[in-house]
């Protein structure tokens, strides 16, 4: 791992970075394989938390128990102080727990700026009036832009989203995730694939959405990580191998042997 220091931050503080999300001894078993064990995660108001370790380590499954996709076999899960542990997973994305995925998922044919109304329906109480007429998607323009504009992409708003870059579409992608108004947001590998302007772009928005709300974020660009995130929890074999601010996780000798291995392997 690169030994790049991570920004001096200040100690989270209850008051000011208050728990949104919590686990507690989080399990996961397949068939008698353990693929997470006693996870343990708080992720904080304002403050951006990355999840990091070896492919297979265990960061995906994570994701999936948080946002329910999968149950957990054992332990616990609280958003907002309320027990979500057996919660279906679209209310708690009504809740506020908002996630986005490795692959972009936009649609194609639809205009930059429609896909963000088409995100902005549900939480402005429009996704199951289908016998409206188009126009009165209208009244989603002013948000639609404020949300464009805040991810750079308002001069492309008429543009077909399918003639985005890669690196725009995550963009678009995350303007569309942010329309559901989430309270945390969790990101499976934001900047992959991305070019390195991109990279820089995506980055500075995170950091910007991450003001308001909690994130936690999969991400292999240590480098980034270095950078963004204001805690590294470290994943190996589905269970934790340590967890602090960049720095100190990155001079644990355990954390270099799990990601470079050692002479002998």
């Amino acid at each position: 791992m690169s030994a790049a220091a991570a920004r001096p931050e200040a100690p989270a503080t209850p008051q000011a970075h208050p728990v949104l999300l919590a686990a507690r001894g989080l399990r996961k078993e397949f068939g008698g394989f353990v693929a997470v064990n006693n996870v343990d995660l708080d992720v904080r108001h304002a403050r951006v938390h990355a999840l990091i370790g070896p492919n297979g380590a265990g960061k995906t499954t994570v994701f999936n128990l948080l946002t329910k996709f999968l149950q957990p076999t054992s332990g616990s899960i609280h958003l907002l102080d309320q027990d979500i542990t057996r919660t279906d997973p679209a209310k708690v994305a009504r809740m506020g727990l908002v996630r986005s995925f490795q692959i972009s998922a936009v649609f194609p044919h639809l205009s930059v700026l429609d896909n963000v109304r088409v995100a902005l329906q549900r939480p402005n109480g429009l996704a199951s009036q289908c016998w409206l007429p188009l126009r009165s998607l209208n009244r989603l323009n002013g948000r639609a832009m404020q949300l464009l504009e805040s991810v750079g992409l308002a001069d492309r708003r008429h543009e077909p989203a399918a003639d985005l870059s890669y690196g725009r579409k995550r963009v678009l992608e995350l303007a569309t995730t942010l329309a559901l108004e989430p309270k945390v947001l969790l990101l499976d590998e934001p900047l992959a694939g991305m070019g390195h302007e991109d990279v820089h772009v995506v980055a500075d928005i995170i950091r910007e959405v991450a003001t308001e709300r909690a994130v936690l974020m999969v991400e292999h660009n240590l480098k980034v990580v270095a950078d963004l995130c204001h805690q590294v929890t470290v994943l190996q074999r589905g269970e934790i191998l340590t967890s602090g601010d960049y720095r100190s996780v990155s001079q644990d000798e355990r954390v270099r042997v799990a990601y470079m291995g050692t002479e002998d392997d």
